[in-house]
């Protein structure tokens, strides 16, 4: 299993809960597509975390990196309607960091 996290904070604070349910839209659609497993969003509690990294952390679950090349494929296509599912999202993020994690040890 494959792990893309992304941490990032939000322009406008006050979109906090349209903003997860954007997150929701959009990543239950690439769930429909087969293209990932699952995924969680969380927030930080209390300020707690290191300052870089932001208020909120995603992380999306794929079965190899073939699956989360699929999803990358499908938005750089901008069709509908990643298009717009994935713009409810972008607009709404500053400080985006990502990183990729993968199950170790590996499974031979």
């Amino acid at each position: 299993m494959d792990y893309y996290h992304i941490w990032c904070n939000l322009q406008n604070s006050k979109e906090d809960e349209a903003f997860c349910n954007a997150v929701k839209d959009y990543l239950n659609e690439f769930i429909k597509l087969g293209n990932i497993e699952t995924f969680t969003l969380t927030r930080r509690k209390l300020g707690f975390g290191p300052p870089e990294l932001g208020e909120f952390h995603i992380v999306i679950h794929t079965k190899d990196m073939t699956a989360l090349e699929e999803t990358w494929k499908k938005v750089a296509q901008k069709q509908e309607p990643i298009l717009s599912l994935h713009r409810e999202v972008y607009s709404r993020v500053t400080n985006f960091k990502s990183a990729l994690y993968r199950d170790f040890p590996d499974e031979f």
